[in-house]
């Protein structure tokens, strides 16, 4: 059995919930829903891992206070706001000695625009992300690795995490479709909303469809959970040839998974920065 499920992910999961209940709540509705996601986490199976449960939690705070926190607001925003910074950014991008390099660069660092595991999402931060962009992230070899199975590939799948990011995913796959016209290029949003994640709500707000062909995955996990993908995404997942994945929350649900894929994203998390040795909010590029 593969033991996808971290002690870390639940105190953190736990934290969030915490700070997520509203004051306004009635004693017998806090008590409620802090009994029945303590009772979620306790039965909850090695197998699975933190994106799966916020679902459930999900579910429960929809049956105790008749709602879950809406993003929509945030999400419009951030894809607005990088949209604005658009043209700069890719001008950076074909300035660069590498501009492949700089614009996998650029879609790390807007890893950061995560209103699970960031709990406040600062403007002025994500302008210092993006100004120091070359400083912020450690590809190493494996950025050599990449470059060679994006030129050998016919089929780039594309996993996306958050909104807002997606402009600079964006920018990231224009560059390596320029860089390799060979490679068919498909990308993977959420199928229903969850937290701040990529929808195709949002994928048509930002344009993605004008670089890849864009796709829903079927479902609500914030992450890629291979049971539950929709046949279609089940069969754009199984015959990508090389696969690029965003976010912590793709990385927890996939990581056990022994396809050629490359996570690439914003070590934001307490465990994510012991396990790569890093400072918080550096980017990295990891091959499994």
């Amino acid at each position: 059995m593969s033991i996808l499920l971290r002690s870390e992910c639940l105190q953190c999961l736990t934290e969030g919930q915490l700070r997520g209940i509203s004051q306004d709540a009635g004693e017998e509705q806090k008590l409620a829903f802090l009994q029945g996601m303590f009772d979620i986490l306790a039965k909850a199976p090695a197998e699975v891992c933190a994106p799966v449960l916020v679902r459930e939690i999900d579910e429960l705070n929809r049956k105790v206070f008749g709602r879950v926190r809406d993003y929509s607001e945030e999400k419009y925003y951030y894809n607005q706001l990088m949209l604005e910074k658009e043209s700069e950014i890719r001008k950076r991008i074909h300035s660069a000695e590498d501009p492949l390099r700089k614009a996998l660069q650029f879609s790390l660092v807007g890893n950061y625009i995560d209103f699970s595991a960031v709990k406040n999402v600062e403007e002025a931060y994500l302008e210092k992300l993006l100004e120091d962009v070359e400083q912020r992230c450690i590809l190493g070899e494996t950025y050599e690795m990449l470059k060679r199975d994006l030129r050998n590939s016919r089929e780039l799948l594309f996993l996306t995490d958050n909104a807002g990011e997606g402009v600079l995913d964006k920018l990231f796959l224009e560059v390596i479709r320029e860089t390799y016209p060979q490679l068919k290029a498909k990308v993977l949003v959420r199928g229903k909303s969850v937290l701040n994640d990529m929808t195709m709500e949002d994928a048509l707000q930002i344009g993605m469809q004008n670089t890849a062909e864009v796709y829903d995955n079927g479902n609500g996990i914030a992450g890629t959970w291979l049971p539950e993908l929709s046949p279609q995404a089940k069969s754009i997942w199984e015959n990508a040839d090389v696969i690029i994945s965003k976010g912590q929350g793709n990385y927890e649900t996939l990581r056990m998974n022994d396809r050629n894929i490359y996570f690439i994203f914003l070590c934001k998390c307490k465990m994510f920065c012991e396990n790569f040795r890093v400072p918080r909010f550096t980017g990295v590029l990891v091959h499994k």
